[in-house]
């Protein structure tokens, strides 16, 4: 359940989208798509704006269709399953062309699937192969082949790391930053990850139990003083190499059930830092300076965004 989510992205930023499991970051993307499950997933209200295209929860399926995979493009969690087990990965690629540029010759679409797996560093060779004889970090080249072939507007790459060793993690993130640049492509980076986060994203979005509870530029996310208790101990939660310790400082609790969320803040009962107040009353989007912006009691005194 996603509660007064906000954010912008403009062209060619990366907004690194995090919080544990459950936090709603998944949720925020299917809902971007409209891929929600349809029979479980419903929007209520707000907008989705997307460049001249305005409001997309006002569009069709069939606009949604054409938008999809050209103009907005995903990379879902697990490669394993993304990619199809009994189709060449060749022939998947060429699906994009075929339903978004339908005015190709097979030539031209052919030409296209070799220049796009060149790109992320796949042989075009191999596009005969099936998915079983790539490794986990080539499916997952593939599938940012298959997502990057119509040069998308914007991605949404759902913790696309999340499958593969650091080596591969630090090839794979160079060469999405590379095609994003090459491409002027924006990037939604949803991880738990905060070492991907400051390594790779312009903007922050910190998510709690389906709402934002801090946003901002990355540098006021990993280098200002005041931050919300739950991004505190996200941070608490990182190992650090110049300091001596037994344990993690990890956060107490367990994110609340996303149907009986708790009243006043969502994360009064796992706070350190919880007031009275807090247990009663939700807590305004306090702007902290620039962008940064954080829905916490403890900075009440603050100016109050819109």
């Amino acid at each position: 359940m996603l509660n007064d989510v906000s954010f912008s992205l403009n062209n060619g930023e990366t907004l690194g989208l995090v919080g544990e499991t459950g936090a709603g970051k998944t949720t925020t993307a299917l809902a971007i798509m409209r891929l929600l499950p349809k029979r479980t997933g419903f929007i209520t209200g707000g907008e989705i704006e997307f460049a001249e295209e305005g409001n997309l929860l006002e569009k069709n399926e069939e606009i949604m269709k054409a938008i999809r995979g050209h103009r907005i493009s995903m990379i879902f969690q697990d490669p394993m399953t993304s990619l199809n087990p009994v189709i060449r990965v060749g022939e998947q690629i060429k699906e994009s062309f075929e339903v978004h540029m339908p005015d190709l010759s097979d030539a031209e679409m052919e030409k296209k699937v070799d220049e796009i797996l060149e790109m992320v560093g796949i042989p075009a060779s191999r596009k005969r192969e099936y998915p079983h004889q790539f490794s986990g970090g080539m499916k997952q080249r593939v599938v940012i082949a298959m997502a990057l072939s119509c040069e998308p507007e914007l991605l949404i790459a759902d913790e696309p790391t999340t499958a593969l060793d650091v080596t591969i993690q630090a090839q794979v993130l160079n060469m999405m930053n590379e095609l994003k640049k090459k491409l002027g492509t924006s990037m939604i980076l949803i991880t738990h990850d905060l070492g991907i986060v400051s390594q790779n994203c312009e903007k922050v979005a910190v998510m709690y139990a389906g709402s934002i509870i801090e946003s901002g530029t990355a540098e006021e996310i990993f280098t200002k003083d005041k931050h919300h208790p739950y991004t505190v101990g996200l941070f608490g939660s990182i190992p650090d190499l110049n300091k001596v310790t037994d344990r993690l400082s990890p956060i107490d609790g367990l994110m609340p059930d996303p149907m009986d969320l708790p009243d006043g803040c969502v994360f009064h009962p796992r706070c350190p830092k919880c007031m009275e107040i807090c247990k009663t009353k939700v807590p305004e989007t306090v702007s902290l300076g620039g962008e940064h912006l954080v829905k916490c009691h403890l900075f009440g005194g603050g100016e109050i965004d819109g």
